[in-house]
């Protein structure tokens, strides 16, 4: 069972020690109490020394007693080793960071201790939260970028490049085939940066990524990262471009008297029951706003056909509203703005990485399975068919594989 120590109302640090039940767990390992003798018995008290615990989000010294057995061998005390271990004050500062709370404030927002014990403390000054947040994210963006694909049945992959500080980074996330989502890599670059993402995705086919039985690439709008997911992954992986991505660079292009109505065209060809159709309809619409807004119609057309995917693949509803945009992606990295908000000078890109790494993996540990995950083996399916079209299933009639 976890050990719990009260933080409230210790004299000074010898009370900390108490509360660890070292005295008891040191007589239990002899046999018996101080000063009772026994012949049988398996170890000796060996005085005090120096050690520290941690205790209300601080490193507090202390005189730890010790015991040693009758060859001379140190008899460890696991109630010190819990308290004593740095995962306990490393875990508190991942999570104060990761809220937003600033580096000089970790002291002040520590659990209360008593005046004593709070002159005694340590590991609690500006720098040394700062060093030791620098190697947790260092950790984390090992973590990340080494993390192995190949037990992950993953059906769904999302790239996208996010604007965080002054740089952008390009940001990946799987989504397996129940529905779990899994983040997978990002690079210091941008999504039009045909090598930057040619670089991610080539990593994760190394660590582990099979797309032999067909993948679903959403992706933002860049050419560069459409032409990379065919380059790494060729045939067996299908384009989703995102909606919303689509919307906004077209509205961008039109005054505000005419976004609405071209929104409400372009929205309405999208969600067509009849993809095909829903295609006719938004290339109709590009030709109509070809005359008046030329840079209207050409954004509309790039990549037009790839805004139709989930739909050709027979999939609707949550889990089409799901694989339709990126936003699973920016919910995960609204986690590392909360992060990294109250840093007032970025030194580099690795920072960058480190803290975004780090947001990322503190998100997954609220990750739920997304919206629609219900009509995945429905996804999987239609990919396995995409991927396998000389394959016929006895119901299935020859020629009707999902392009």
């Amino acid at each position: 069972m976890k050990k719990t120590v009260p933080t409230v109302g210790l004299a000074d640090a010898s009370d900390a020690v108490a509360l660890l039940d070292l005295p008891e767990e040191i007589a239990l390992a002899m046999g018996g109490p101080k000063g009772k003798h026994d012949a049988g018995r398996a170890a000796v008290r060996h005085g005090t020394g120096k050690g520290s615990v941690t205790l209300g989000g601080r490193r507090i010294p202390v005189q730890r007693p010790r015991a040693r057995t009758l060859d001379g061998h140190e008899v460890p005390l696991t109630s010190y080793e819990h308290f004593a271990a740095d995962d306990v004050l490393t875990e508190v500062v991942m999570e104060k960071m990761v809220a937003g709370v600033a580096t000089r404030r970790h002291a002040r927002t520590a659990e209360p201790v008593g005046d004593t014990v709070s002159a005694t403390q340590k590991s609690a000054s500006k720098s040394a939260i700062s060093r030791r947040f620098i190697k947790l994210t260092k950790t984390a963006l090992a973590e990340l970028m080494a993390r192995d694909l190949s037990d992950h049945d993953i059906a769904v992959l999302m790239v996208d490049g996010e604007q965080l500080a002054e740089r952008t980074v390009v940001v990946a996330l799987a989504i397996t085939a129940d529905g779990t989502k899994v983040p997978v890599g990002l690079r210091d670059g941008s999504t039009d940066n045909k090598t930057v993402v040619g670089a991610l995705l080539a990593d994760l086919v190394q660590r582990g990524l099979n797309v032999d039985d067909g993948l679903l690439v959403v992706i933002d709008g860049a050419k560069a990262l459409a032409a990379a997911v065919r380059d790494v992954f060729g045939e067996q992986a299908l384009v989703q471009r995102c909606t919303l991505h689509k919307r906004r660079n077209a509205a961008d292009h039109l005054p505000d008297k005419d976004k609405d109505w071209v929104d409400a065209k372009l929205v309405k060809a999208l969600h067509h029951p009849d993809p095909a159709q829903g295609l006719r309809n938004a290339q109709h619409l590009a030709t109509q706003l070809d005359k008046t807004y030329p840079s209207a119609a050409g954004s509309l057309c790039e990549g037009l056909d790839e805004m139709f995917t989930v739909a050709r693949l027979g999939i609707d509803g949550l889990l089409a509203k799901t694989l339709t945009s990126s936003n699973p992606i920016e919910s995960m990295i609204s986690i590392a703005r909360t992060t990294n908000r109250n840093v007032t000078r970025w030194r580099d890109g690795q920072m960058v990485l480190r803290w975004t790494a780090a947001g990322m993996l503190t998100a997954e540990r609220s990750f739920r399975r997304v919206k629609g995950y219900k009509q995945m083996p429905q996804l999987v399916a239609a990919l396995h068919r995409h991927a396998h079209p000389k394959e016929k299933t006895d119901t299935e009639p020859a020629g009707s594989a999902a392009a």
